[in-house]
């Protein structure tokens, strides 16, 4: 993804956050801050989350995008503003737009979510869909921003953004005192900067860890290279923290500031949004969840107390499906195999009958009479399986077998 940088900008430093902080009163919520006992075991020190997704928009960019429309002149508020997004900070700009009295137009992908789109447009936004995809609808916000004077407002890329998401650690320090490492999900890398320049400057010894999907990390090769440096991201569940190039303010910020960048797999994404789901009561899209994910896949990294960002909450309802299933694929909760019988009346009925005694519940079950590996009179049935987890699965293929089962795969 390409995204146009301003001009030369001043330092952002902690005053500025403060007076964000002070600007934001009243508008966006002090989330909470909500301690996790299964990850306080697992991690072997307490872990707290902290609860972004509860945020008003559902997501931290009502932060940043309601700082930088506030800091506009009166003649460029006058001419509106202009922003391309697939859902979160459509969100936060239509709203601080609307807070705050600006006409605003948002771009969003023809096939943006459209829970997203309707949320956008009843926050007070013109929303115009353009494009398969976001760099297709990036191009045609910035143009539209050059034909008509609007004020293009940049999802990560200005210090008043960073700012605005900087209050997020602020209130970290305030909810948590005694936090020694705050893990926060990185796309453009506004909220990690933010984060990182409020809390190192309070407390230089508390560790910041940014988090990337491993699909899309943009920001360890730029690291490596000492300048942002442009990739083409490969397919992710996390669309929030998808982002083809770091943006140049934060990445300034983050190569001095943060402590270390993590990536985190797609099955580790999806079980992190299950274990939100399940333990933590809490509905959290997949960006959102990537500190969890950290946490889940590498425990012993992270010196506790820690805190974990939960960026955002706005996650489709058909994906949210496909995701839980994919989660509780990768935590072994589903089991698949194929089990060779006799193709005669009431044998089925037995294999069921099997299944039942271990407790596994039968999600789904077909018939494959026409492989020629099959006997005259044989038939493979294809079980679909939900389990209670690893070694749950290892029971009930013991037990088949056992019984005389014959377990193909």
């Amino acid at each position: 993804m390409s995204f146009s940088t301003p001009g030369p900008l001043r330092p952002l430093i902690l005053d500025d956050i403060r007076g964000a902080q002070k600007m934001l009163a009243g508008v966006a919520r002090m989330t909470a801050m909500e301690g996790s006992r299964h990850l306080t075991q697992l991690v072997g020190a307490p872990v707290h989350l902290k609860c972004e997704n509860l945020q008003r928009t559902g997501s931290f960019k009502l932060r940043g995008a309601y700082v930088r429309i506030a800091g506009l002149r009166p003649e460029e508020r006058a001419a509106g503003v202009v922003a391309a997004s697939a859902g979160n900070h459509a969100q936060g700009v239509a709203l601080a737009s609307s807070l705050l009295g600006v006409r605003s137009t948002v771009f969003m992908p023809v096939g943006a979510p459209l829970p997203k789109v309707a949320a956008t447009r009843e926050y007070g936004a013109e929303v115009v869909l353009h494009g398969a995809v976001v760099d297709e609808t990036l191009e045609a916000a910035e143009e539209y921003a050059r034909e008509t004077g609007a004020v293009f407002i940049h999802p990560f890329d200005h210090p008043d953004i960073i700012a605005g998401q900087g209050t997020v650690g602020l209130e970290i320090l305030e909810q948590c005192p005694e936090v020694r490492t705050i893990v926060v999900g990185i796309g453009g890398g506004g909220l990690a900067a933010g984060i990182a320049v409020a809390v190192k400057a309070v407390r230089p010894d508390v560790k910041v860890i940014g988090v990337q999907a491993a699909a899309s990390a943009s920001y360890p090769p730029s690291l490596a290279a000492g300048h942002p440096v442009a990739i083409d991201p490969a397919p992710t569940m996390a669309d929030g923290i998808k982002v083809g190039r770091p943006g140049d303010v934060p990445f300034a910020l983050i190569r001095e500031l943060v402590d270390d960048i993590v990536t985190v797999s797609e099955d580790d994404l999806s079980s992190a949004l299950l274990l939100c789901l399940e333990r933590a009561k809490l509905v959290v899209e997949p960006a959102g969840a990537s500190p969890v994910a950290a946490l889940l896949s590498d425990p012993g990294r992270f010196r506790g107390p820690v805190v974990a960002v939960l960026s955002g909450g706005n996650v489709d309802p058909v994906l949210l499906q496909r995701i839980l299933r994919h989660g509780m694929a990768a935590a072994g909760r589903y089991l698949s195999l194929r089990v060779r019988i006799m193709d005669r009346p009431g044998v089925l009925a037995e294999l069921l009958r099997a299944l039942s005694v271990v407790d596994a519940n039968v999600l789904d079950v077909g018939h494959v009479r026409t492989d020629p590996r099959l006997g005259l009179t044989e038939v493979e049935v294809e079980l679909h399986l939900e389990t209670k987890g690893p070694e749950h699965c290892l029971e009930v293929s013991a037990a088949l077998r056992e019984a005389g089962y014959q377990i193909i795969s």
